[in-house]
């Protein structure tokens, strides 16, 4: 493995989302008390990393995805020093924080972009991406025009409020306006990226998680300029803060990973890997998710392609399966309850850095509702966090509903954390015991090998970690059976029967135990 933070082996993440986390003075949004009044919660349960959506100035125009200031955070939120607490009071408690990190754009409302927007030339004119006229509009490129007195069309980098920042172009298309990524023009703008990085690890957090990774250089189809960019981000942490750590937002673990540099790399929904396929893969009415009961896939092709990017990446860095995330649909909107408790045993028993959306591990329904903030269909899965029936808000917010960032479910049987505690069966007690059975077991931990020794076309996987640590799926509505006998189960959900040496997995099963391979 190569050099690697050294708490990354043992990490186990727990994302949020500061506004609708917990609220604790009354304003209806979420903000930095709140979560720490909660990290006691957080640590119980088994988590010992947070990764916290962003939570700097921002207009808010897409829920702070359109920084206005890298160095303040949202005063929603508190003061910079009420998130220098936060730091400290999770590092009291043995856990670590990283930060969001928008290295793309910025918000149009930025002083970097106001100061660039202008028609004197200044030390913010090559920050973003512009044309050299306002009447140069070449097809194919997202640009604006006639916003800004600087005679040229600036480009967005996703939503309009979100003008490009400049790193550069790797193919140049246009030379009368576009600059090679190597031109020391637009190095200014990663060194900034890097100063911004610098200011947060001085003060505390931990590493980041980086929005949009692979979106830095444009035309860069390989994305190998991009991916130097974050090598030298690499070789900063390594040389002046080896224990932070970098997860990217890339998609493809042998780019990010192997050619970027970065310490893991998301398996997500949008790119049809092992988590859209094992949850949320429902299409024209038509649920095709691994752990739907009813739809019989084939684990072959559910591991398919995660399998190939663990070999890929092997010893170089992490695979970072998640359990839904702020722009997925929830987990629970997919998946029966049984299917909720077994996607967690597959989450929490497979290598690399495993992360878990705040939430889903009560099972909280995604909340179909009006857009906000720029969160258009996302929105219903950024609904406050449910934590007592008995309390105003689900326990989220003493404000008025109508002034809350969001809705809390109003449904009778809402699944809130306080009815969950009590209950052993509960979601919440499943992925506590599978915390405590990962933190306990090295054979469970990031780096521990895998051998998938059965992988089935009629849904039964059964994969090995380490010399004997066994997990086996039975995800459908049917008996299977599995070539190889349990004697006596670690953790079960559902059951099973042995019989003649082997084992017959009852329907919606799940069980880690020590597989005897003599």
């Amino acid at each position: 493995m190569k050099k690697m933070p050294s708490w990354l082996k043992t990490a186990n993440f727990y994302e949020i989302y500061p506004q609708s986390f917990c609220d604790s003075d009354g304003d209806g949004i979420g903000d930095f008390n709140g979560i720490i009044s909660k990290l006691d919660y957080i640590k119980e349960l088994g988590f010992n990393a947070l990764w916290l959506n962003p939570c700097y100035l921002s207009p808010f125009m897409d829920a702070g995805y359109d920084v206005a200031d890298y160095y303040k955070v949202a005063p929603r939120y508190g003061t910079n020093e009420d998130l220098y607490r936060l730091f400290d009071e999770a590092h009291f408690r043995g856990m670590r924080v990283i930060l969001d990190l928008v290295p793309g754009h910025t918000s149009d409302e930025c002083e970097w972009f106001k100061q660039s927007c202008l028609p004197e030339h200044n030390k913010y004119t090559d920050r973003y991406i512009w044309t050299d006229c306002v009447w140069n509009r070449p097809q194919g490129y997202p640009l604006v025009a006639g916003n800004a007195d600087r005679d040229g069309c600036y480009m967005l980098n996703f939503f309009l409020c979100q003008p490009a920042l400049n790193y550069g172009f790797n193919a140049i298309t246009h030379p009368e306006w576009q600059i090679s990524y190597t031109d020391e023009r637009v190095r200014a703008t990663f060194d900034e990226m890097l100063n911004v990085m610098r200011f947060w690890l001085d003060r505390g957090c931990d590493g980041f998680r980086v929005d949009m990774a692979d979106s830095l250089v444009k035309n860069d189809d390989d994305k190998s300029a991009t991916a130097s960019l974050w090598r030298r981000a690499r070789a900063m942490l390594d040389g002046e803060y080896p224990e932070a750590m970098l997860v990217s937002e890339w998609c493809n673990a042998p780019r990010a990973i192997n050619m970027a540099g970065f310490h893991c790399d998301f398996v997500l929904d949008h790119h049809g890997k092992l988590v859209y396929n094992a949850t949320r893969n429902v299409k024209d009415g038509v649920n095709n998710s691994y752990f739907c009961k009813t739809a019989h896939v084939s684990a072959k092709e559910t591991m398919r392609i995660y399998l190939d990017e663990l070999c890929q990446t092997k010893d170089n860095g992490y695979v970072s399966v998640i359990s839904g995330n702020h722009d997925e649909i929830r987990l629970s909107n997919a998946l029966d309850e049984r299917g909720v408790k077994l996607y967690f045993t597959m989450l929490l028993t497979l290598p690399g850095v495993p992360f878990t959306y705040y939430g889903d591990e009560i099972g909280m329904r995604y909340l179909s509702q009006t857009s906000k903030e720029g969160g258009f269909q996302r929105t219903g899965s950024r609904t406050p966090m449910q934590w007592d029936d008995k309390a105003a808000n689900l326990g989220f917010s003493d404000a008025c509903r109508d002034k809350l960032y969001l809705d809390v479910d109003r449904s009778a049987d809402a699944p809130c954390v306080s009815r969950q505690l009590t209950d052993p069966s509960s979601i919440l007690n499943i992925v506590k015991a599978l915390n405590k059975l990962r933190a306990e077991n090295d054979e469970l931990q990031a780096d521990a090998e895998l051998d998938v020794i059965y992988c089935s076309d009629d849904g039964v996987l059964c994969y090995v970690r380490g010399a004997d640590m066994a997990v086996a799926f039975n995800p459908t509505d049917e008996e299977r059976s599995l070539p190889y006998a349990i004697n006596g189960a670690l953790f079960t959900v559902g059951g099973y029967l042995p019989k003649d040496g082997a084992t017959l997995l009852k329907p919606q099963t799940a069980v880690i135990f020590r597989l005897n391979r003599r």
